[in-house]
């Protein structure tokens, strides 16, 4: 690596220490990276990006209605869900069952003693080949425009709001969240207000105790039950779908509830929380009574040794278990159907993988036979199910691929060449709003044979979940990615916990990123921060004292070094920094790299024509580009070559910001032939090895690093990997298919 110098004046613009700007009162509800989660739980890994719903313009969806449809569909099938299942806790009634037993348990948990196995293990049939194509629902309906709340319930509710000492901004959102009658919720039950986003327990607190007077308790059994769906909810934002009890509990007793089982049990009762309980993964299964064995013996078969196996108990939000739930059944339905004729039969495909030779081949073998298959690799490894995705249309199936960003669907259209049909590749999100891609067959189902997904680390449990129910049986999905990235944005790690279970074919590329930032990422990967040779200059360390200087130093790379250097223009130069608030955050740096590469008055809500711009339609998914101005109706991007319409309210709320520094959440899956990672001191708390990793992997064609961390980077990248996410996918899938 070469070092450039660090001779630059200082500026005095920039203050130490990290920023948050919002409502009095509110958090920054698009800022989780700077944000406190559950505290015993300790992990606030999820990008922190505000989504906001969407208005139409003329007949045409915005991607955020798109992605309410996709959402309302998933809601749908997550209630089906419910209603089938047996035993339901009627809302408000008592726990009995095995509810009742989970609870029992939290005082042995919290005692100590080894707590009693309350479930059997699942049941486990014979794997079924599903021979007839099952009744789906019909397509969903295009949601309606959203006129808004009606103005008088609003009023109502900001009443309310005014006299609990909240911010009366909070009206409307608390109108979407709790319904028309939200002001006779609030009233009934302070804490709901827990329930808008950004939103803090001592917050609902303060409002509670100004409606309530002396009724106000810290054992009221409606706070309990607040505060441990709230705790819940900030689990989702990092990344979990649900709590181990312990930790539940934990975190319950620091937020000052008195009793955190009946809290946790009030929570359950109510239908706002579910109980499970898996078996300990490392646990053995208990080993059968050989002949001539005492089957009455206490250590043997049918003894209480063997009875009494260690369990774990989890509490998750019913979405988002329920939801993960639906994933399960969606792939174990997938695995078990029969492959269709097309990908059974005839030596074509054989002769292809021949002719393919390599990784593409192991991947045209896999796909032939199996209905799911996993592939990891780096950036260049992409080519590998791109080509088997294009053999696969010449022999005849139907094809699809999908990435998660709109950069990725445009970067695989490319590989795929220009005879490819533009419904050929799509944005995952623009895939299940059936805005992209294929459409869907008469059953409602993608109209695929084969459907490719790059990007796979960024699948939720909730996209992930629509898109296996959304599969016709007899199709295959080919799930590709990079595991050495940053997890979704949403909750779950899908693509990891996939790979643990070890349920279907993996096939892992052998094809090196090129280049020096090939080779220093590759070494990332394993934990080493080597020194690479750059003749080109292709990777370049900048050090730097505090964050003025590097403000300043990232100013003059994109502005000048880079581009006289490199021969990169500042357009296609992407800066990365961990988080939006802080000196050196992406507030900072966009305001001083707008200064001097598009100065202006900021006339359209703080925006300018020309303006770099980052547009989130919703939590996770980002679409970058420039503002071509503004009317009535919102602010006009264009994204991509295409035009975009930000309806005003979608403005005011944060779904657009400046986009010349991004976060590294913000950033998966987009490429850019420079980047300019900044690392001021500020930052050392959230550097870790993925962090490292994806950040530096964005630039094709050179990276620099604006290096203020001294010696935490190699400290990230050797010792701390990714933050631990809790998710019961791995367990689920296994139960279901306990012979793959």
């Amino acid at each position: 690596m070469s070092t450039e110098s660090a001779a630059a004046e200082n500026e005095s613009g920039a203050s130490p220490g990290a920023g948050a700007e919002g409502a009095v009162g509110v958090d920054d509800p698009d800022n989780p990276e700077g944000a406190e989660g559950v505290e015993a739980a300790e992990t606030a890994e999820g990008v922190g990006t505000a989504g906001a719903e969407g208005a139409a313009d003329g007949a045409q969806l915005s991607e955020a209605e798109a992605e309410i449809a996709a959402q309302r569909a998933l809601r749908e099938r997550i209630a089906e869900r419910k209603a089938a299942k047996e035993g339901p806790v009627d809302a408000g009634g008592k726990l009995s069952g095995t509810a009742a037993d989970l609870l029992a348990a939290v005082r042995a948990v919290e005692s100590g003693e080894k707590p009693a196995t309350v479930f059997a293990e699942p049941e486990r049939g014979p794997r079924r080949v599903v021979t007839a194509e099952p009744a789906r629902r019909p397509v969903p309906v295009a949601p309606a425009v959203d006129a808004g709340p009606d103005a008088g319930t609003v009023d109502a509710v900001r009443a309310v709001l005014a006299e609990g000492g909240a911010p009366e901004t909070l009206a409307v959102p608390a109108v979407r969240t709790l319904g028309e009658d939200a002001d006779e919720r609030l009233r009934a039950d302070p804490w709901q207000l827990l329930r808008l986003s950004g939103v803090r327990p001592e917050q609902a607190d303060g409002f509670a105790r100004a409606l309530l007077g002396a009724e106000c308790a810290p054992d009221d059994e409606r706070r309990g039950r607040a505060v441990t769906v709230w705790l819940l909810e900030q689990a989702t934002v990092a990344g979990h779908t649900a709590l181990d009890l312990p930790v539940l509990v934990e975190a319950l007793g620091k937020r000052g509830v008195p009793r955190p089982d009946a809290a946790v049990e009030s929570a359950v009762a109510e239908g706002e929380a579910l109980l499970f309980q898996d078996a300990l993964d490392d646990t053995p299964e208990p080993a059968p009574a050989r002949d001539g064995e005492n089957d009455d013996d206490d250590e043997g078969e049918g003894g209480e040794g063997a009875a009494e196996r260690p369990v774990r108990i989890l509490v998750g939000l019913e979405r988002t278990a329920l939801a993960e739930e639906s994933l399960a059944d969606g792939l174990a339905r997938l695995i078990n159907s029969a492959p269709k004729d097309g990908r059974a039969a005839g030596p074509e495909w054989e002769e292809a993988a021949v002719a393919a030779g390599g990784t593409t081949a192991e991947l045209l073998r896999a796909v032939r036979t199996h209905s799911l298959v996993l592939h990891t690799g780096g950036e260049a490894a992409r080519a590998e199910p791109l080509a088997t995705a294009a053999t696969a249309a010449r022999l005849g199936l139907r094809v699809c691929v999908a990435a998660h960003t709109t950069d990725g669907r445009r970067r695989a259209a490319h590989l795929l060449g220009a005879d490819a049909p533009e419904s050929a590749t799509a944005t995952v999100a623009g895939l299940l709003a059936q805005a992209e891609g294929p459409g869907r067959d008469t059953d409602g189902a993608i109209a695929v044979d084969l459907l490719v997904v790059l990007d796979a680390p960024q699948l939720d449990v909730d996209a992930a979940a629509v898109l296996a129910e959304s599969l016709p049986d007899g199709a295959c999905l080919l799930l590709s990615g990079d595991p050495g990235v940053l997890w979704s944005a949403g909750p779950g790690r899908v693509f990891a916990d996939l790979l643990a279970a070890g349920i279907c074919p993996r096939v892992s590329s052998r094809t090196p990123d090129p280049g020096p930032i090939g080779e220093l990422v590759s070494g990332i990967g394993i934990g080493e921060l080597n020194q690479v040779e750059a003749p080109g200059k292709e990777v370049v360390i900048v050090p730097v004292r505090d964050a003025a200087e590097a403000i300043h130093r990232t100013v003059q790379l994109v502005a000048d070094s880079v581009p006289r250097a490199i021969g990169v223009p500042a357009e296609e130069t992407q800066v990365i920094t961990p988080g939006h608030g802080g000196a050196a955050g992406t507030r900072a740096l966009n305001a001083a790299l707008k200064e001097r590469l598009n100065p202006g008055p900021g006339r359209f809500g703080g925006f300018d024509p020309g303006d770099r711009v980052a547009y989130v339609p919703a939590p996770g998914r980002v679409r970058t580009g420039r503002v071509l101005g503004a009317d009535a109706e919102g602010l006009r991007l264009e994204c991509d070559g295409e035009p975009v319409l930000v309806p005003k309210e979608q403005v005011e709320r944060g779904a657009v910001r400046h986009g010349w520094a991004l976060t590294a959440h913000q950033a998966v899956g987009l490429r850019s032939s420079a980047a300019v990672v900044v690392l001021p001191g500020d930052a050392t708390q959230a550097l870790t090895r993925p962090w490292v990793y994806t950040a530096f992997g964005r630039g094709e064609r050179h990276l620099s690093v604006v290096h203020g961390v001294d010696a935490a980077l190699p400290r990230a990248v050797a010792e701390i990997p990714a933050k631990p996410r809790t998710t019961r996918l791995q367990r689920l899938v296994r139960a279901q298919l306990p012979g793959a």
